[in-house]
């Protein structure tokens, strides 16, 4: 045995397996350091990327967004001209959400809001967590794929409108940032948003900060009566004269990177953090006056560029009337920040506009759960004597199978004392959790917990609750604005819940009228697609169909009856029935729609319906069409050309029994395509028609026609149809096969 641990050979081999071995780790930290240098080489192109394009376009704040991997939320990944705490509210953007980043996103396009008016009728949520002059633009960033969104804000003092040279500028922009996150996606690097805190990227031109000038403007400071301060965009001060030290009653040091509101008690009050804000997002000069205790009165004058603020401290020569006196307390209370009222108003908004029980869910653990700066949520909702987990977020799934189903009137457990007494329960850590419930913290491994629940007219109807991976203390100002949010979420769970009880409803309803499935056509293939509204009771009269007429002969047809309830729906299936009843290998198109123009004239003389027959002859080649009062078709030949389909319309559908609709015909050549919809895929409130359907048409030219289903994906999510929708959507593509 001892001659074999000093063999010779032995010997050679473990240290040729150390070597390679230390080769290896060599090779493997070169391979991480060079990974390292790969990724702060692409993010330096992309902050200089976005910095150039912030400071060229003129604008005083710049964000760009990236797209979660899911493509559920956008991320704010970039940041200049204001402090990450101002841009709290808007961290975390759902991409359904009704905001101008989410819109740029799901529409491609450039959304430009001219002034605070406009963001208020266009985008009433986004004013009220912003309520300053402003002009904005988002701007998607699209290249091989969907990135993002670039954020551009103005002063006031701009133009309202945009110029074409300044939109073709932001769209090259746009498509340099793509190029840039796509290289870095070729390097390795992170292929999409994480969101966390954004990266400040300075924009501003570098100042020269050599010792001579720097004093000489030192001197003109001190030399001026009053006093001068400066502030960065996080609001700390950066520097301040003897004169500002002796009128603010503080020394330089206590004042030096602390903000006035908290070194400076007289100026912790909204009101004033407010008008610094207001300087910040405007850029424009704000003026007030404060009360240095007891009775020395301050005008204080902020000036605002694009590294920070500017301020003129001068006494005040006329006070303002003195305002009666508060009513004192003996609870001391921390004013809140006025950042986070805003937030909070936005947040409040937000609940009153989402629609289902998962709109509820994802706002919370989107912008709710980030806002408090928490890890984990549990969402219940009372059932037959139970609690039941609607959603959940930072849980594994054994926890929440434990946690689901507790009894409603339990008295064991965090949640069901919080439901039975209708009191929120707060637990800053596990101590204080164990001492009542012994078990509970050895469930989740969370460390901090708050138990809200959610009760409505005294009925309980869930329990809302928040939880930390570490100790958390809930200050008496944070308990009440979760208590406030809890009432809210109670009132948006139980709408929610009546929301999907009547789209289960609407959709079974809809899903009875429309055909289940299309028949099978040789030479031609089809798809088609649904869409309701996102408002009412989500059941319209918008319809397709397909009937197949012989071997080589279709009709296609597509419709939309007035209205969004149970009598358009019921109208629709009726016009359904009338054109399967006069569909013949035979029969023209116009004898068709005469025969049900007069069936719905005499069935609901108060409903008016469009419709589009076309009849599709394979055999020779041609297809027919005629409209009563229906958008055209759009055609695409092979080579790519697209326009709309010259049809000549007769009147909608019940107005005139007697009328005569006119007859088109158009070519069927192997490799077409013909897209039939209803009016709630191109029309848009202030958009001309014309120009919606140039769009469309600009849309299918570029599709993909090899696979029909990801094509019309492709329309709706070009058309910003994906989200909210005012108008029920229907669709029909129909693609003559190159062998036909």
């Amino acid at each position: 045995m001892g001659g074999s641990m000093n063999d010779p050979a032995t010997e050679h081999d473990q240290a040729s397996g150390h070597a390679e071995a230390t080769e290896r780790d060599e090779v493997g930290q070169r391979d991480e350091v060079g990974q390292r240098d790969e990724e702060a080489i692409a993010r330096d192109e992309l902050d200089t990327a976005f910095a150039d394009t912030v400071r060229q376009i003129g604008a005083s704040i710049g964000g760009l967004y990236l797209l979660d991997p899911d493509e559920r939320v956008l991320c704010l990944e970039l940041l200049s001209g204001v402090s990450t705490e101002m841009a709290g509210p808007w961290v975390r953007v759902a991409l359904a959400s009704p905001a101008p980043v989410a819109d740029a996103a799901r529409q491609d396009r450039l959304v430009w809001v001219g002034s605070q008016e406009e963001l208020a009728h266009s985008y009433p949520r986004s004013a009220l967590a912003l309520p300053y002059p402003l002009a904005l633009a988002a701007a998607p960033v699209t290249g091989r794929r969907r990135w993002g969104v670039l954020l551009l804000m103005w002063p006031p003092h701009r133009p309202v409108y945009m110029t074409g040279r300044e939109r073709r500028y932001i769209q090259a922009s746009c498509r340099r940032l793509a190029y840039v996150l796509e290289e870095r996606v070729e390097r390795g690097g992170r292929p999409a948003a994480r969101c966390g805190a954004p990266r400040a990227v300075t924009v501003g031109a570098v100042h020269d900060d050599s010792a001579g000038p720097t004093m000489a403007a030192a001197d003109f400071i001190e030399r001026l009566p009053g006093g001068s301060c400066s502030l960065d965009l996080e609001g700390r001060f950066t520097y301040v004269s003897a004169g500002a030290c002796e009128l603010l009653g503080r020394e330089a040091g206590q004042l030096l990177g602390t903000r006035p509101w908290q070194s400076l008690r007289w100026l912790d009050d909204p009101t004033y953090e407010d008008r610094y804000r207001a300087a910040v997002l405007s850029r424009e000069p704000v003026s007030f006056t404060a009360c240095r205790p007891p009775d020395t009165w301050l005008d204080l004058h902020l000036y605002p560029d694009v590294s920070g603020i500017s301020v003129r401290i001068v006494p005040s020569g006329t006070p303002p009337p003195p305002a009666p006196a508060p009513r004192r307390s003996s609870r001391s209370v921390t004013p809140s920040r006025v950042g986070r009222l805003y937030h909070l108003m936005h947040l409040a908004a937000a609940l009153t506009e989402v629609v289902g029980v998962q709109d509820v869910i994802d706002l919370i653990a989107d912008q709710i759960m980030p806002a408090f700066g928490a890890q984990g949520l549990v969402l219940s909702a009372a059932d037959a004597g139970r609690l039941r987990i609607t959603g959940y977020r930072g849980y594994d799934r054994g926890t929440i199978e434990r946690l689901d189903a507790l009894p409603l009137d339990t008295s064991f457990t965090p949640a069901g004392r919080a439901i039975g007494s209708g009191i929120p329960a707060f637990f800053a850590n596990p101590e204080e959790m164990r001492r009542t419930y012994p078990e509970a913290p050895l469930v989740s491994g969370k460390k901090a917990w708050a138990f809200l629940p959610l009760v409505i007219s005294g009925r309980p109807v869930g329990c809302w609750i928040l939880s930390y991976d570490q100790p958390h203390d809930f200050p008496a100002e944070e308990r009440a604005v979760l208590t406030s949010l809890a009432g809210l979420i109670a009132h948006a769970l139980d709408r929610a819940r009546l929301y999907d009880t009547k789209h289960e409803l609407a959709q079974g309803l809809q899903q009875t009228l429309l055909p289940r499935t299309l028949p099978a056509v040789p030479g031609l293939r089809v798809a088609a697609r649904y869409l309701p509204t996102t408002r009412g009771m989500e059941v319209g009269g918008d319809f397709y169909d397909l009937l197949r007429l012989g071997d080589t002969a279709a009709a296609a047809v597509i419709g939309d009856v007035q209205g969004h309830n149970v009598a358009a729906a019921a109208l629709m299936g009726q016009v359904r029935t009338g054109v399967h009843a006069h569909a013949t290998v035979g029969t023209p198109p116009d004898q068709v729609l005469a025969a049900t123009n007069r069936l719905v004239a005499d069935l609901s003389p108060d409903l008016f319906t469009s419709c589009l027959y076309a009849h599709l002859d394979l055999g020779r080649g041609r297809a027919t069409l005629a409209s009563a009062g229906h958008p055209p078709p759009l055609l695409r030949l092979p080579d790519g050309t697209t326009r709309p389909v010259d049809v000549r319309p007769g009147p909608l559908l019940g107005i005139d029994p007697d009328v005569v609709f006119p007859l088109t015909e158009v070519p069927l050549s192997p490799g077409l395509t013909l897209l039939l919809y209803t009016d709630g895929l191109v029309e848009t409130p202030g958009v001309d028609i014309d120009d919606s359907l140039a769009r469309l048409a600009g849309h299918l030219a570029q599709a993909d026609v090899h696979d029909l289903e990801a094509l019309i994906d492709d329309l709706l999510r070009k058309e910003g149809s994906t989200g909210q929708r005012s108008d029920d959507i229907a669709l029909l593509v129909l693609h003559v096969a190159e062998d036909s």
